[in-house]
């Protein structure tokens, strides 16, 4: 019984996730099946890469006719900040055992923001991560195959479904500040993403932001940690 209702708890920490991954999913599914993926191609990617942003712009490349190696290679580029989330949760994930390589996969922005939230150094945290990472998944793969199916037999305009992602980033977001109370790490982000949206073109912006913001937050680190050891 105490392996059913960790699930629960789980599942009702990963509701705002899901309200935000079956449309945004089903929103993946049905753009994939109308550049021409098959259906069972669409809810592999969900499966095998489950990337959400990655996804939605490998379609994109896909659709306009790119090659193989150019979408990995934008994909990879585009999924680098992953690097950040895995190192932030190096002691978290101490331990994991076996469960630690599927930890790795599922880390999404949305799993990572969930994770970060729940209070560390708790009896059973990496169970309850992995719960949590699974269970995000598992909404993702629903909504994909509800997107697949819909888009494989019906007509209808698709254009601004892929706006959930932006609304699920900004609940998460006012999730984290409300946890964090620093207003710091949202001003430099913001600053840096607004920065990137007035003075570069659309496919600099994303690497450009992550990495100023990542520079400057670095920089305030390094000068706290210089100020807590003089």
């Amino acid at each position: 019984m105490e392996g059913l209702s960790a699930w629960r708890r789980a599942a009702a920490t990963t509701l705002p996730v899901m309200f935000g991954y079956l449309p945004l999913g089903a929103a993946f599914g049905i753009l994939a099946v109308k550049v021409g993926i098959p259906l069972w191609g669409a809810i592999a990617m969900s499966v095998v890469i489950y990337a959400g942003a990655g996804q939605f712009l490998a379609v994109a490349l896909l659709g306009a006719g790119a090659g193989l190696v150019e979408v990995t290679v934008a994909t990879l580029m585009l999924n680098s900040r992953h690097l950040f989330y895995g190192l932030s949760l190096l002691k978290r994930f101490s331990g994991a055992g076996w469960r630690k390589p599927y930890l790795i996969f599922a880390l999404t922005d949305e799993t990572y923001s969930l994770l970060t939230s729940q209070v560390a150094g708790r009896p059973g945290e990496q169970a309850q991560a992995f719960r949590i990472s699974l269970l995000n998944q598992l909404w993702w793969v629903l909504g994909s195959v509800a997107g697949a199916l819909i888009g494989s037999h019906a007509t209808f305009n698709s254009q601004g479904i892929e706006f959930a992602l932006t609304a699920l980033f900004i609940v998460l977001t006012l999730e984290q500040a409300k946890r964090l109370r620093q207003w710091l790490p949202f001003a430099v982000g913001f600053g840096c993403a607004l920065a990137a949206i007035l003075l570069l073109p659309e496919r600099h912006l994303l690497l450009a932001a992550i990495g100023a913001a990542t520079l400057l937050l670095w920089a305030q680190y390094r000068r706290d940690r210089k100020r807590t050891t003089a």
